[in-house]
């Protein structure tokens, strides 16, 4: 029978701390009885020689010293199932929908386990979100990890729910399916996003994990670990290729900073803790493409950068372990153009390997080339033209400013419910490409231009 230890010496913020009696594991799952007869739970978060620190995820309002502690002997774990797929859940897996508990048939730690480098599979599959800037220009790819960085009052859920609703593998017949965990997101926004799973069909082929902003913080922590482990059940147990989209990242590192001062640590970086790196890698890393497995695990997470600081360490770090980042930018949200990504800055270094014939098609790199160079060249232009007017410029300068114009309004703007195939993007991007003349074309190979150009199409 386990033993219940009524040895706690100290309450603070989420965290209690224990005389140890006996040997814990660290991550231990652990059951705190309350002196009214209600029970909470918690998860060993250090341990030393004489000292257990636990963090308790329901609060630890109402504990005292007199609050039974049990030791459970494992690890936090999901029970996880196909009948996941349509349900909602709350950041610690329990339902939130109304449905019943989810019959499990099996339980899987959260903490999931590393994946062998060798066994990982060079990502080449592209998918495709029916969104332009993404598919046409930073293009996303089956297994890649591709963060958007967005800031406050952007439409960054937006982005998301309609990457949600879109994404497919053009051609492919095999199983598709999301999973969507919000961290400290408003009851508005919880909201929003269950009516547009609900309204939308998306939900059919999702699970959604929701934690709340009035939820504990520690609960944020678990979050995303829950979500990555049914993302992988699903991936690697019934062959489903599964996007994950985890928002937002941000809340999810002010919840370690949370916890990093209750423990009395020493803060880091603007006072996040040391080890907010590794702690982010063994998030983004749970995705890839396994040998010998079909399924495969894709990862879009989104942050908000704290005063639209890309330097912040947040968005610094989060550079560093993924494959690449879509930038949401504020001046083209003041323009309203939706979705607001600056393709400029944006970047996917995996897309190479995703794009070309047999994946999307022959000209996608040349075209993508020819339209970052000429838009970021008109962009220049606009700081010019402030300064010496249109009027100074010459016939070529101004086809190209004209170019940046038409770029915006046309290849990155379209609906909130449009979906574009890559033919559909691709087609886009040689309608404004044939508003300059041919000669300025000087990316984009002449067998293209031949095959592809309005001008030579029609003859």
């Amino acid at each position: 029978m386990t033993k219940e230890y009524k040895t706690i010496t100290e309450i603070a913020g989420p965290l209690i701390f224990l005389e140890k009696t006996e040997p814990v594991g660290y991550g231990e799952l652990v059951h705190i009885n309350l002196p009214d007869g209600t029970t909470k739970r918690g998860q060993v978060l250090d341990t030393s020689a004489d000292v257990v620190a636990v963090q308790v995820f329901e609060g630890t309002g109402g504990l005292n010293e007199e609050s039974g502690v049990v030791f459970s002997g494992e690890t936090i774990k999901l029970p996880v199932s196909k009948d996941m797929l349509g349900r909602i859940l709350s950041g610690a897996g329990e339902p939130l929908d109304g449905g019943p508990r989810i019959v499990p048939e099996d339980r899987i730690d959260v903490n999931g386990a590393s994946m062998n480098p060798y066994s990982r599979m060079p990502p080449e599959d592209f998918i495709q979100t029916g969104i332009s800037t993404i598919d046409g220009t930073n293009t996303l790819v089956r297994g890649q990890k591709l963060p958007i960085f967005s800031g406050s009052g952007l439409p960054h859920n937006e982005i998301a729910l309609q990457i949600a609703r879109q994404a497919k593998v053009p051609g492919s017949t095999e199983d598709f399916a999301v999973v969507f965990a919000a961290m400290g997101i408003t009851n508005e926004e919880a909201q929003y996003f269950m009516e547009d799973f609900e309204k939308t069909g998306a939900l059919e082929r999702a699970v959604v994990f929701l934690n709340l902003a009035d939820d504990p913080a520690v609960e944020r922590i678990i979050t995303p670990r829950m979500a990555l482990t049914a993302a992988e059940y699903l991936a690697y147990e019934h062959d489903m290729h599964v996007l994950v989209i985890l928002t937002d990242i941000t809340n999810y590192c002010e919840a370690l900073r949370q916890m990093g001062a209750a423990r009395e640590e020493v803060p880091g970086r603007r006072g996040y803790p040391g080890y907010m790196y590794t702690d982010l890698a063994s998030l983004y890393e749970r995705a890839g493409v396994i040998k010998g497995r079909k399924g495969s695990v894709t990862q879009f997470s989104i942050l908000t950068m704290p005063g639209d600081d890309i330097t912040h360490p947040i968005p610094d770090l989060s550079g560093y372990i993924t494959e690449g980042q879509i930038v949401v930018s504020r001046e083209l949200h003041m323009k309203g153009i939706y979705p607001p990504i600056n393709v400029l800055p944006s970047l996917s270094r995996l897309m190479n390997s995703g794009i070309g014939e047999g994946k999307t098609r022959d000209d996608h790199k040349a075209v993508s080339d020819q339209m970052y160079a000429g838009y970021a060249e008109g962009r220049d232009l606009r700081g010019l033209v402030a300064i010496v007017g249109k009027e100074a410029l010459s016939e070529r300068d101004q086809r190209i400013l004209e170019f940046a114009d038409l770029f915006e309004d046309r290849f990155v703007r379209q609906g909130r419910d449009e979906d574009r195939s890559i033919e559909d993007t691709l087609q886009v991007g040689w309608d404004i490409l044939s508003e300059l003349p041919e000669a300025l074309l000087t990316r984009i190979d002449n067998k293209y231009i031949e095959k592809y150009h309005p001008a030579h199409k029609s003859n």
